[in-house]
C-alpha cells in the first residue's frame, strides 16, 4: 500500500479477543483522530484471557497490501478470518482453519498470507503455514508452504515478509531464536535457517528494505538490528540498544525507515529508535502512552503517510493518537477511550 491523499478510506482495526471474537473498526479524520467504533464478527472464537497480551505476539491482525482485505487469527477456534473492507466498516467473507494450533501473528507476502501456529506439546507443534488470497478475498491453502519452526515447542512471537517478499522471519520465545524462510514465486517455503537472537526473549520485528531487520527483545528491553544474508543467515549490526525501560515487546517503523518505536508494556512508554544508515540505531527519547503511564502500551502501527502513530493501551482498552513531527517526534492527540474492546484482554492493530 502507498500512501494515497485521495484515498477516502481512513479506518483503524483492533479485535476484541473475547471468546465470541470481534474486529472494531473506527474512522479516522483528516488530523489522524478516531471515532465511529463498529464491532463486526469474525465467526470465531477468540482466548478471552483476561490479560494485557491475551496472545503472546504482534501481528494477530493484517490488511491486504492493496487495502482491500482485513485478515484476524481467532486463537480460540484455529483459524483465520477474512474481511472485505469499506468505507466505515467490514463484511465477513469467511473462515478457514489456521493449519495448526493457536494461529498468533499474520504477514503479508505479495498474494499469499502466512501465519504463526504457536502450537500445543506435545500434541501440536508450531509451524508455519501459507494460504493464496484470491482477487475476492477468498483464502486457498497453498501446497508446500507449510514448515515447522526451529523447534515444535518455539512459541511464536512474530511473523514478517521481507519487502521484496523471499523471505519470512519468524520471532521464537521458548527457543530465543529468530528463523528464516525462503519464498518461492508459488510460495512455497523452504528453510528454517535459524540464528539465535543477539538479546534475550526476541518478539515483535519489522523487515526493512536493503535486508535490514529490526526486532524487540523483552528480555534485554532493546532493540537489534540485523542485515538479512541470501542463504538467511542474520548478522548483527546495532546489537540489543537498550531503552531501561520494561516489557520492550511490540516495534513499528515509519514508512521512511528513519525511526523505529517499541512499546514498552511494563512501565506504559513509548521508545523512539533512529535507524540510521546502514541499519545502526541509536535511542532517541522515551514518551508515555498516557500521561498517567497506566495504559501499558501494546500492538502498534503507523498509518501509511506516517502522518500518525497509534497504540493500543491494554489494560485500559483505549487507543492513543500520535502526531509523527518531521523529526520522529510523537506528540500526544488522543486517547480514545469509547472504543468497544474490553478493558484488558484486546490484541492487535491495523491501519488504513
Amino acid at each position: 500500500m502507498s500512501c494515497n491523499k485521495n484515498n477516502c478510506i481512513r479506518m483503524v482495526f483492533s479485535m476484541t479477543n473475547e471468546i465470541n471474537n470481534s474486529v472494531v473498526a473506527f474512522i479516522r479524520d483528516n488530523m489522524g483522530t478516531l471515532s465511529c467504533p463498529k464491532a463486526f464478527r469474525t465467526g470465531g472464537n477468540g482466548t478471552g484471557l483476561q490479560q494485557a497480551d491475551p496472545l503472546g505476539s504482534q501481528g494477530s491482525i493484517a490488511l491486504s497490501s492493496n487495502g482491500k482485505f482485513l485478515f484476524v487469527v481467532n486463537a480460540g477456534s484455529n483459524n483465520i478470518s477474512s474481511f472485505r473492507v469499506f468505507q466505515g466498516g467490514l463484511s465477513l467473507i469467511e473462515v478457514v482453519p489456521s493449519g495448526g494450533i493457536f494461529p498468533n501473528s499474520l504477514t503479508i507476502n505479495n498474494h499469499n498470507l502466512y501465519v504463526t501456529n504457536s502450537g500445543n506439546q506435545p500434541q501440536f507443534a508450531a509451524n508455519v503455514t501459507g494460504f493464496h488470497i484470491d482477487s475476492d478475498g477468498h483464502l486457498c491453502f497453498i501446497n508446500g508452504s507449510q514448515r515447522p519452526l526451529s523447534s515444535s515447542n518455539a512459541q511464536s512471537r512474530c511473523i514478517v515478509s521481507s519487502p521484496c517478499n523471499n523471505k519470512l522471519v519468524v520471532s521464537e520465545a521458548v527457543t530465543n531464536n529468530l528463523s528464516v524462510y525462503n519464498v518461492d514465486c508459488y510460495g512455497r517455503l523452504t528453510g528454517p535457517t535459524v540464528t539465535p537472537s543477539n538479546g534475550v526473549g526476541p518478539f515483535g520485528s519489522a523487515y526493512l528494505n536493503n535486508n535490514l531487520l529490526v526486532v524487540s527483545e523483552v528480555g534485554t528491553n532493546a532493540l537489534s538490528s540485523y542485515r538479512v544474508m541470501n542463504n538467511g543467515d542474520l548478522d548483527v549490526i546495532s546489537g540489543s540498544v537498550l531503552n531501561n525501560q520494561a516489557a520492550t515487546c511490540w516495534v513499528s517503523v515509519d514508512p521512511d525507515e528513519h525511526y523505529a518505536y517499541t512499546s514498552n508494556a511494563g512501565n506504559g512508554t513509548i521508545t523512539q529508535y533512529r535507524i540510521m544508515h546502514g541499519g545502526i540505531l541509536t535511542v532517541v527519547e522515551t514518551i508515555p502512552s498516557t500521561p498517567n503511564t497506566t495504559g501499558t502500551p501494546i500492538d502498534s502501527r503507523i498509518d501509511m503517510c506516517g502522518r500518525n502513530f497509534y497504540v493500543l493501551n491494554g489494560r485500559e482498552g483505549s487507543i492513543s493518537v500520535f502526531k509523527i513531527d518531521n523529526n520522529g517526534h510523537l506528540v500526544l492527540l488522543q486517547i480514545y477511550r469509547d472504543t468497544k474492546l474490553p478493558q484488558i484482554g484486546a490484541q492487535g492493530m491495523a491501519v488504513l
